[in-house]
């Protein structure tokens, strides 16, 4: 985590004013007002202000009720909120926050009729999810005492906030804003101006990966969903999280990281969800996204595979990997386990090889090769997706049944998906972990402020780097290889990050 030094936090006795009171702006607001600042708010549009502080006190009353504070300390905390209807209002402000509209040429008028405003000292800061930080001090004069503060919605119950560092952001202006939104109760990350920051864009793989498994009719919405869920360990499986955010919202931040990358295909947008958007489905706030969210309306249920028997012994051949836990689940369900030499794999009664997930696919071994995806904990995991060629379940169909029932025996729900390279969860797990690593090695962000801002900002389960360190990163860099061989377009191919860690590894391995 990052070293905060507590002491150039900014006074609690010391104003925070915040400019643009939509529902961030009141979050920030009320997330500074209830740390003990006295707080100013503006906007531009007459009377917003006013409405904005009702709003906020109406909160602290319901603070109240649920006994987070107490009266006296609600009526103070009223005392000192006030609506400043101009700028020249903020000029004792020790820092100003703004949460207006997401246009440069609107944010750079604004700082610039701020910085004739308030004071040297002054910290001024912008929570833009979208736009280059750089960019918006550009206009400056005295660009180095400008951040980003990047805070999630909603802003009082979210922990994370992004501190970014434009070019020309001086080192005591980091600092102050790290330790003051510390002292506030938040748990802030440092990260350079990067194109989508931490979150955004180290994310972008947990939608795409997703949506590129759609599109090839490997599997549908809602099983996706359940397998990211009940596999991976993930809170919300990407379409039901990307119909929540909205599918417009989504994609224009996939499609702003993509343009600041210069259309790199490692970042390239999904044509179903430009397709979603365009229809105007555009998630819960229209009614229908991947889902219909109309009265009535039930969710999809995920593809589950009928009762299957299982088989009374299998062999373990070889090493399993990520996936050894299951031969203790496997005796545990009183099926009996040999162990022979191998490749790592599960050898069936009929003749089947069950296998990890390592990027290939079925149709291109003879028939009888059944791949099951990965898991972030197979005691854990509620449900298995399988996987394996339209040749084996045409002329090996007994391969499938043992194989689900299998897994059914130890209580797993299993999913057979389509034979797509990578399945759903390790394919994705690849993304993230080399996305992390190719942040950490470009000077984005520490490894464990990545680490840290995924789990606080978008619920992973791991830490993206955590994950990829569990696996290996030769195992990361070689489902990506295999990936990138059946995709030859640049989006798979592994970035030098991920390929120093394996070799890194190989040598520790190696006693080298």
């Amino acid at each position: 985590m990052t070293a905060i030094d507590s002491t150039t936090a900014i006074g609690k006795s010391r104003t925070v004013a915040v400019v643009g009171t939509g529902t961030m702006g009141q979050g920030i607001a009320q997330v500074a007002l209830v740390a003990g600042h006295p707080v100013r708010l503006h906007d531009a549009v007459p009377g917003r202000a006013q409405e904005a502080a009702e709003t906020i006190g109406g909160r602290l009353d319901r603070l109240v009720e649920k006994g987070r504070m107490t009266p006296a300390e609600r009526d103070a905390a009223r005392g000192r909120l006030l609506p400043a209807t101009d700028i020249s209002e903020l000029a004792d402000a020790a820092l100003v926050i703004e949460a207006v509209l997401e246009q440069l040429t609107v944010k750079q008028e604004l700082f610039t009729a701020l910085e004739k405003t308030v004071a040297d000292d002054c910290l001024l800061a912008t929570n833009t999810s979208s736009l280059s930080v750089t960019a918006v001090a550009g206009a400056l004069r005295s660009p180095g005492r400008f951040v980003g503060l990047h805070f999630f919605n909603p802003a009082p119950l979210l922990p994370l906030v992004e501190v970014v560092s434009g070019h020309a952001t001086d080192e005591a202006a980091a600092e102050r804003a790290l330790a003051t939104v510390a002292a506030w109760g938040k748990t802030p990350v440092r990260c350079a101006d990067t194109p989508g920051f931490i979150v955004n864009r180290i994310a972008r793989p947990f939608y795409a990966e997703a949506f590129a498994v759609h599109e090839e009719r490997g599997a549908d919405p809602a099983t996706i969903d359940a397998v990211l869920r009940e596999c991976g360990g993930f809170r919300m499986g990407a379409f039901e999280l990307t119909d929540l955010i909205g599918q417009d919202v989504n994609e224009a931040v996939t499609r702003s990281v993509w343009d600041s990358f210069f259309q790199s295909p490692k970042f390239t947008p999904s044509l179903a969800q430009r397709r979603l958007v365009e229809s105007g489905r555009h998630g819960r706030k229209s009614g229908h996204g991947w889902f219909s969210y109309a009265q009535g309306a039930e969710r999809p249920r995920p593809q589950t595979q009928p009762p299957a028997a299982a088989p009374t012994s299998v062999v373990v051949q070889g090493d399993l990997g990520p996936a050894e836990p299951l031969v203790e689940l496997i005796e545990r369900a009183g099926i009996t386990v040999h162990r022979g030499e191998g490749d790592g794999c599960i050898s069936l009664p009929g003749g089947a090889e069950l296998g990890l997930v390592d990027g290939e696919t079925s149709f291109e071994f003879d028939d009888g090769i059944v791949y099951f995806d990965l898991a972030l904990d197979y005691e854990k995991a509620t449900r298995i997706a399988l996987s394996t060629s339209e040749s084996t379940l045409r002329n090996m169909p007994g391969a499938v049944e043992e194989a689900v029932g299998l897994f059914q025996a130890l209580g797993k729900d299993v999913s057979l998906i389509g034979d797509v390279p990578g399945m759903i969860v390790a394919r994705t797990v690849a993304m993230l972990a080399d996305f992390a690593a190719d942040a950490v090695d470009r000077g984005v962000a520490s490894g464990p402020d990545i680490d840290t801002a995924m789990k606080l900002g978008v619920n992973y389960p791991a830490g993206p780097l955590e994950w990829g360190e569990k696996l290996g990163f030769q195992r990361v860099r070689a489902l990506l290889d295999a990936l990138h061989e059946r995709y030859p377009t640049g989006r798979y191919a592994p970035s030098l990050a991920t390929a120093r860690r394996a070799c890194a590894d190989s040598d520790e391995a190696g006693g080298r």
